[in-house]
């Protein structure tokens, strides 16, 4: 099969799919044949002609096309997992559909630049609920006409006596009088808020449903309260929580350390440009013949218990490069303005033996990441097969993440850190994996380094008190999460 192939495979999944997920994330019906009509592989935005109303135009038109192919993308997760019929074979569709979303992302960010080139907006970044969202605001070289209505006057008459004062006038593009704002804003954060207050009401709908159960049949009487938490040396106990199923057992050792950089937060928008995993075990000893030393970027990290380093690195679509990512490269050092594939560097969404090879090493035992369902979600919508191995049960995935918050004394809440201090620079401090002098490198094979050394020195310490996984509400076996697994 071609490089491209796949996207036809993927599209002659839709009836699988249409027949299990009838609507999308928000409730709405799918337009499965609309999402057959979609040139997934070669781009699904809009190229204008470079005039304002043309660009208007095509920003309001990728804006509509992203909005419905992100609320199919949300629902796909859970369609697949509660497919317990197996009718939907494979996850190729919302990878295919995540593969064409992010370049249709690109395309809206090029277009919201070019708008900001041609003096028809000002764009400014804001955290609004849940999302980080483009908000457009009039150009300040020039008067609005009626912002209520978001209505830019770009005439460049400003009515001052004195000429050349806005760029408008100084520019030799040709604006028209007004340019709508109102209705290209971004959604997203609207979309995302709303989504959340369903499932919180679908949520309470079913705690009412399940109390008024437990009073009907007396189970109440029968089954008070919920698991105990271990806690911790503090007196402080956590509430259990979702994420103590990733938690790991009493009897892990072998497990492989991963952490990912990427241009964004959303798998679905954003480019996973570099890897970094190695090996460690927590029990036994390092296997013999792996060589003795490893050089990290950091000088003063040593390899110690570690084996089987790799550091993997990506690229984006020229478009992407293109527009740079200020805030990236000031966290991880990596400029994806020199990571275009037409400076040679592959794209890992389009590098089918890369992601083959991974999947591999995530099958082969548990994985540890710091906070791991943001990896997850990322190989869902990325690596082939990942999503299909996990539902099969031969992915464990174990997060640190929860063993700080549940397991580390340190991790008390405070009034800046309501749930502890649980990043992974605060957690690798406090268990001798980081010096305070040194913070997070954000790169990807060094923050699974010192990840794993932490992860060692906590359990060590964990087993000599008797807690954790040795405690009272600890457990036997490897621990992690998997699917369809019973331990």
């Amino acid at each position: 099969m071609t490089d491209r192939a796949w996207f036809d495979a993927a599209k002659g999944d839709i009836p699988q799919w249409a027949a299990s997920m009838p609507k999308d994330a928000d409730g709405t019906t799918i337009d499965w044949d609309w999402v057959r009509s979609l040139d997934l592989a070669h781009g699904v935005g809009t190229i204008p002609e470079s005039t304002p109303q043309s660009i208007h135009d095509a920003l309001k038109a990728d804006y509509a096309t992203r909005e419905r192919l992100e609320s199919i993308i949300a629902q796909c997760n859970s369609a697949f997992m509660t497919d317990f019929d197996r009718f939907i074979g494979s996850y190729r569709l919302p990878r295919a559909l995540a593969y064409a979303n992010r370049r249709l992302n690109d395309n809206i960010n090029t277009l919201l630049h070019l708008g900001e080139q041609q003096h028809l907006w000002a764009v400014s970044r804001e955290r609004r609920g849940r999302a980080t969202i483009a908000v457009l605001k009039p150009y300040s070289g020039s008067r609005p006409s009626n912002d209520d209505q978001g209505m830019l006057n770009l005439s460049g008459e400003t009515g001052d006596a004195s000429a050349g004062n806005t760029a408008a006038e100084n520019s030799d593009v040709k604006f028209p009088t007004t340019v709508a704002l109102d209705d290209i804003q971004d959604r997203t954060a609207a979309i995302l808020d709303a989504r959340a207050e369903r499932r919180k009401a679908q949520r309470f709908q079913k705690r009412a449903g399940d109390a008024a159960m437990a009073r009907a049949n007396l189970s109440g009487a029968t089954s008070p309260g919920g698991a105990a938490s271990s806690g911790n040396a503090t007196g402080h106990h956590p509430k259990p929580d979702w994420r103590d199923a990733y938690l790991p057992g009493r009897d892990v050792d072998a497990v492989m350390g991963i952490d990912i950089e990427t241009t964004g937060i959303d798998p679905a928008r954003d480019y996973i440009i570099d890897v970094g995993f190695e090996f460690m075990n927590m029990a036994s000893p390092r296997p013999a013949g792996e060589p003795e030393t490893y050089a990290y970027e950091q000088g003063y990290y040593a390899a110690g218990d570690a084996y089987g380093q790799s550091r993997l690195a990506f690229g984006v679509p020229p478009e992407n490069a293109a527009l740079g990512n200020a805030l990236i490269a000031k966290l991880t050092g990596i400029d994806v303005r020199g990571r275009s594939s037409e400076a040679g560097y592959r794209l890992f969404d389009e590098w089918p033996q890369a992601q083959a090879g991974l999947l591999a090493r995530l099958t082969q035992q548990p994985y540890v990441a710091h906070n791991a369902t943001f990896e997850h979600s990322w190989f869902m919508l990325n690596v082939a097969g990942y999503a299909e191995s996990y539902r099969a049960g031969r992915i464990t995935i174990i997060d640190t993440l929860p063993m700080s918050r549940q397991w580390d004394p340190g991790a008390v809440p405070t009034n800046e850190h309501p749930y502890g201090d649980n990043t992974l620079d605060a957690y690798a401090k406090r268990q001798g994996a980081l010096d305070s002098a040194h913070n997070e490198r954000h790169l990807g094979l060094e923050d699974s380094h010192i990840m794993l050394v932490a992860m060692k020195h906590h359990l060590a310490a964990l087993k000599a008190q008797r807690k954790g996984p040795w405690g009272p509400a600890g457990r036997a076996g490897v621990g992690g999460k998997s699917c369809g697994r019973k331990r």
